[in-house]
């Protein structure tokens, strides 16, 4: 199965886009032009993690631009895009605002989307919300059911403070925090991983990339209410559908992805092995199944 690769060249092939929220937060994405001859099919958007940006699919998204158009999107507060001055605003509901105005400004009108854990909610709430426009959906490691434990991990460690003087030092300690859920790897899969998820401040500072804040709304009275995500789910109807599942997640229980598949047509599980929550669909069988995807998706 096929392994992603990094360019060797360092040529960047990506355009960046910026454009405005409703509240006049700047927002940014990397557009992958995909091949001419696929200029009018539908794009796809590909969604990060809660404190993740577009370096996510950095191998990903050149991949899947040789079939079409890609645009990875960074929500507010993360990578190049503004931090919130309300931090409040840092739930699904204003990312799905957010995305629409990218829809809007670049008149797009029908897409797919490939979205990690977050960004697999947002594509969610988007089928329920704007019906018809979705073409097919990749849920990478989420779904309408989630387990309580990875939740409460996620909440304990997300936006706790701290820097690092070196990369190495940053990804010794990113090893340590996340050890299970990527036992197979070595330091320079923890460099690579770190140099996606942080940034080198003016002091020389290793630093998490994403507005500390965006932890606000989880730890807020009523914070951890659970909603019915369900019928959100069900939104997605007969488009193609792809759940990948880390073989180790805390987040999506194997039970939860068997009864998702259940719930429509054209839904497929995928368990991506010796990984945890979640996949960085770098992963041969994660590429795999990506590819198989992309090959059900209509042309117009």
């Amino acid at each position: 199965m096929a392994k992603l690769e990094a360019k060797q060249d360092g040529r960047r092939d990506w355009s960046d886009y910026y454009w405005w929220s409703g509240d006049g937060v700047r927002l940014h994405a990397r557009v992958y032009a995909g091949p001419t001859s696929t200029e009018k099919a539908p794009p796809i958007l590909c969604m990060p993690g809660l404190a993740r940006n577009a370096r996510d699919f950095e191998l990903l998204a050149p991949h899947v631009a040789q079939h079409r158009k890609t645009i990875v999107i960074e929500f507010r507060g993360r990578g190049e895009s503004a931090y919130a001055k309300d931090p409040m605003t840092y739930v699904p509901l204003t990312y799905v605002q957010d995305v629409v105005a990218l829809l809007d400004g670049m008149a797009i009108e029908r897409f797919a989307t490939i979205g990690t854990s977050l960004g697999g909610l947002v594509s969610m709430l988007m089928a329920a919300t704007l019906p018809g426009r979705i073409i097919g959906a990749v849920l990478n490691d989420v779904g309408p059911e989630l387990q309580t434990s990875g939740l409460e991990r996620i909440r304990d460690y997300i936006g706790a403070g701290g820097s690092q003087p070196t990369w190495m030092h940053a990804a010794r300690a990113m090893s340590e925090l996340n050890a299970a859920i990527y036992p197979g790897y070595e330091i320079h899969d923890w460099l690579r991983m770190t140099k996606r998820t942080h940034r080198l401040t003016a002091e020389g500072r290793i630093v998490t990339d994403y507005d500390k804040q965006i932890a606000a709304p989880l730890r807020a009275p009523g914070g951890d209410a659970a909603f019915d995500m369900w019928p959100v789910y069900r939104a997605l109807g007969e488009v193609p559908l792809l759940i990948l599942r880390g073989e180790l997640s805390d987040i999506l229980a194997r039970s939860a992805g068997e009864k998702m598949i259940a719930e429509l047509p054209h839904a497929r599980l995928v368990e991506v092995p010796g990984v945890g929550h979640a996949p960085t669909m770098d992963e041969p069988d994660a590429v795999a199944a990506i590819d198989a995807w992309l090959a059900e998706l209509p042309a117009a």
